[in-house]
């Protein structure tokens, strides 16, 4: 691998603030790394025809591949409180490139769920990043930088689909999704070590000390006890649709093919600019608020894609839109007013809180698989609605003592 660049030998230091140009660098990076989780989301009904097996096998790719993303999470992401991020970040990145490309060669859905989960324990790269930026960040631009760097995990969320989806329909095969995605990771793991900064290293706590004060840090801190319930109802219910979604679109009326399905992704975009709208709503202390605003969204979305049982293509495409834009605004919500608690442990916040959200994302996918093989897509809606309803209760809850 080539040298890093004088730019990257140079420390940054905490707060020191953020160029545009590497804000981009962080936001592209970690939109990229987390595509890998999401690729197979328009591949499901490809690789169920392939192994013959049913849409619940399938979607357990999805429930296993988020459950271990979550304990990568929970054992990884917290390194990077103490040791050089940029190596940590490129050896995360280069792991993913080698398992994508096992993944291209899976020989039966057994191997490829067990291969999934594996990666995405590896794949833990944008909780870093987005908590590396905000270390970064000058307190003023910190909700914006963070808005920005979400906005680009959105957007990996969204190419992931509708690539992979592309990709799968244009060569005819959903393995050539992991051959392209190990390419791509090479490429990110040599520009990553050549352009990260270098960052002072924090704490040099041992390993099972540095885990035991991610315990100590929730438990003294209810705000962020209260931003990662949010975050736990909030992705569950995301989770629950994007888990079933290539069911509902293959079948009727819609009938959709892997690219079409893919596509479909892109009706979320509005996510993306949410994120950053909300970031700068954070750092005028309005964050309590849109937060409300949001998770109303995300309760109202579920009701537009159950009208007509899901076969309305303008209510559901409607519903899509409410979704992502609450899901992801209630994110940067959540993060941009955790980051705020203890600047020096944002890393261990950002594996609290995360670890949280992924496993929220486990539940609702294995929720709604097991509700859409059992009863269709209204029992799919009625399960990510009650998600949103139980948040928003406990938002109202939360604002009412508050006054």
């Amino acid at each position: 691998m080539a040298s890093p660049s004088p730019s990257a030998r140079t420390a940054m230091h905490p707060g020191a603030g953020m160029p545009r140009a590497m804000v981009t660098l962080f936001a592209v990076a970690a939109g990229l790394a987390v595509a890998n989780i999401y690729y197979v989301q328009p591949l499901l009904t490809a690789i169920a025809a392939e192994f013959r097996t049913g849409s619940g096998t399938a979607s357990l790719i999805v429930t296993v591949t988020t459950a271990c993303y979550a304990a990568g999470l929970v054992f990884v992401v917290p390194l990077a409180d103490v040791v050089d991020r940029r190596k940590l970040v490129v050896a995360l990145v280069s792991t993913v490139a080698v398992i994508q490309a096992v993944s291209a060669l899976a020989p039966s859905i057994a191997v490829l769920t067990v291969v999934s989960g594996v990666l995405a324990v590896s794949a833990v790269v944008a909780p870093i990043m987005v908590a590396f930026a905000a270390t970064l960040a000058t307190p003023a631009q910190r909700g914006g930088v963070t808005g920005r760097v979400m906005s680009g995990v959105l957007v990996g969320v969204l190419l992931a689909r509708t690539g992979g989806g592309l990709v799968a329909q244009w060569t005819g095969s959903w393995r050539a999704v992991y051959a392209v995605a190990a390419v791509l990771m090479v490429v990110l793991a040599v520009l990553l070590h050549r352009k990260l900064p270098a960052v002072p290293v924090g704490d040099r706590l041992g390993y099972l000390r540095l885990l035991s004060s991610v315990v100590a840090i929730v438990r003294e801190e209810p705000l962020l006890r209260l931003r990662c319930v949010y975050g736990f109802l909030t992705f569950a219910g995301f989770s629950a649709f994007w888990a079933t979604t290539a069911f509902l679109l293959a079948g009727p009326p819609y009938h959709y093919g892997e690219a079409m399905i893919g596509a479909f992704g892109l009706v979320g975009a509005v996510g993306a600019y949410a994120a950053r709208v909300t970031g700068r709503f954070t750092d005028r202390g309005w964050e309590r608020w849109s937060t409300g605003a949001l998770l109303l969204a995300v309760l109202l979305a579920w009701g537009l894609m159950a009208i007509d049982g899901g076969g309305a293509l303008v209510p559901l495409l409607a519903g899509v839109i409410l979704l992502d834009l609450g899901v992801q605004g209630v994110q940067v919500a959540n993060l941009s007013t955790v980051y705020a608690l203890r600047p020096e442990a944002r890393s261990r916040i950002t594996m609290a809180y995360t670890g949280t959200y992924f496993l929220g994302g486990a539940t609702g996918s294995a929720v709604a698989g097991a509700a859409y093989s059992a009863a269709g897509w209204l029992a799919v809606c009625a399960a990510g609605a009650g998600f949103a309803l139980l948040a928003l209760a406990l938002w109202g809850v939360v604002t009412l003592r508050a006054k």
